[in-house]
């Protein structure tokens, strides 16, 4: 926040300002040029700041802005795959799944290995049914088929038909625009302005910026009658930052995210007095490919595969965990399977060509190198140096497993196995954990307020949602369970800002 005491700590950039120099007092909002007034303002433009869009132009609000730093909108939901926890749906009913958000929440706090906030948790579960209509009412459009994600106890990963974020992204950008809401790009957040006691005023923007060019652009301060919603996202590509957090996380691990998964608004709230929480529990994704660069296909290709496949060692020809045991479990297995000399050594995921080609995934791992066909065991044995007669035993063993409908290796839920067996052509892709989600962030509370470090208490007229808040998940996120999130209490941040 741009108080006068952060103006001297901010002194440098901001003397660079000239005709801001009003913010040097910022004690009274008469004392700030604002160059744009709005009534609500949402920094990013991922599923947090849209849903918050939607739903701020469905109760009402007549002058909205959206501002995102690169030169498209979507941000880091983009790149997801465009999947969405939700319980007790019309489409689980149609396929005969038993859900709740009570189940729900008991799987998350399970993950969370007693970190996650049951109240956060509860309160976006809840709100799933809206979610989901709200999605659909935008033109999202879901497949028939629910996938089942690592960690849960029911099948209720819904997914929209594109595969990728970017289906929730265009319906949610097209229908926030009929209810006339301003959107710009190029638009990046530099910090708050606030009144003496605190309250949000409105936020300091650098205009027309480019990406990697940090003092391209113009800087014009924007206020906010109703509220500021951050909504930038997590910290992930940020190397420097979630290293000091993680000392583990380095440029070895690769990562998922957008480029601009900088941490942009984290810092800046964090250097105001929000409440930090759980920063150092960064997540990485167990499905990833170490032969391509961020998300990519391997992501999607593992998803579907991993529950009626098997994850073998390549130094034991075996398996070694649970392959729809929750992220962090099988990620911290995974970085661990290295050859002699501590080197990594990726593991090898297994699937039976028969089903994975059920799956638009497959084609895209064979066509770019991401995973490989091979028509015998011997011939995957020999191309990746494993140990054969252990690896066939391994094989042999797992089909028995799925006749018998139980798993007596790691316990895995096999429901979702009957009848597949795994019988030749194959289809290999190797697995290396890349980083992925921010579990911490900011402390807010079920009315998505942004809560304060020094009091406990909500620092007025600002708001947050999404990756950029912290202590919902706890230790580990189960897959699919951020986007209801992030729309969640996107949705909450602009109901709140429209009562205030």
């Amino acid at each position: 926040m741009q108080t006068r005491r952060s103006f001297l700590k901010f002194g440098a950039g901001a003397a660079a300002v000239g005709a801001l120099a009003p913010l040097t007092v910022s004690a009274n909002s008469s004392d700030v040029k604002w160059h744009e007034k709005h009534e609500i303002v949402i920094v990013g433009s991922g599923f947090a700041g849209l849903a918050a869009a939607v739903e701020a132009g469905k109760l009402g609000a007549k002058d909205i802005l959206v501002i995102e730093k690169l030169g498209v909108y979507g941000g880091n939901s983009t790149l997801n795959a465009g999947q969405a926890c939700f319980a007790n749906t019309d489409l689980q009913k149609q396929l005969g799944i038993e859900d709740s958000a009570e189940l729900m929440v008991q799987d998350q706090l399970k993950s969370g290995r007693g970190y996650a906030s049951e109240e956060l948790l509860k309160h976006s579960a809840e709100l799933g049914p809206y979610i989901y209509q709200l999605t659909k009412d935008c033109g999202c459009v879901y497949r028939d088929h629910i996938i089942n994600t690592g960690g849960t106890s029911a099948t209720r990963s819904h997914q929209v038909v594109e595969r990728s974020g970017a289906g929730f992204i265009r319906p949610m950008l097209k229908t926030a625009r009929s209810y006339g809401v301003k959107t710009k790009t190029r638009h990046k957040f530099e910090h708050l302005i606030t009144a003496a006691d605190g309250t949000v005023l409105g936020i300091q923007v650098r205009k027309d910026y480019h990406f990697g060019h940090e003092d391209s652009g113009t800087l014009i301060n924007i206020k906010a009658e109703k509220g500021v919603l951050i909504a930038t996202g997590g910290f992930g590509a940020n190397v420097a930052f979630r290293q000091a957090l993680d000392p583990t996380l380095g440029n070895e691990v690769g990562c998922t995210n957008a480029r601009g998964a900088t941490g942009d608004g984290l810092i800046a709230m964090l250097s105001e007095g929000a409440m930090p929480v759980h920063l150092s529990f960064i997540q990485s994704g167990p499905w990833a490919s170490p032969d391509e660069g961020g998300f990519g296909y391997g992501a999607g290709f593992s998803l579907y595969n991993f529950p009626h496949s098997i994850a073998i060692d390549r130094n034991t020809g075996q398996r070694f965990m649970n392959e729809t045991a929750d992220r962090k479990t099988r990620a911290d297995l995974e970085v661990q399977r290295r050859d002699k000399d501590g080197k990594p050594n990726p593991a090898l995921l297994i699937a039976p060509k028969h089903e994975a080609q059920k799956d638009p995934s497959m084609e895209n791992v064979l066509r770019y190198n991401v995973a490989w066909e091979f028509d015998s065991v011997d011939a995957i044995a020999k191309h990746f140096e494993l140990p054969t007669k252990q690896l066939k035993k391994q094989i042999d063993d797992w089909n028995k497993y799925v006749k018998a409908g139980e798993d007596p290796q790691f316990g895995k839920r096999m429901n979702m196995s009957t009848g597949i067996y795994l019988t030749a052509p194959f289809i290999v892709q190797r697995l290396w954990p890349k980083v992925h989600y921010c579990q911490g962030g900011i402390q807010i509370n079920t009315k998505a307020e942004v809560i304060a470090a020094k009091n406990g208490q909500p620092i007025r007229k600002l708001y947050a949602a999404g990756e950029v808040s912290g202590g919902v998940h706890g230790v580990s996120r189960l897959g699919g369970c951020s986007t209801p999130e992030c729309m969640a209490f996107g949705v909450t941040a602009a109901r709140s800002m429209m009562k205030a």
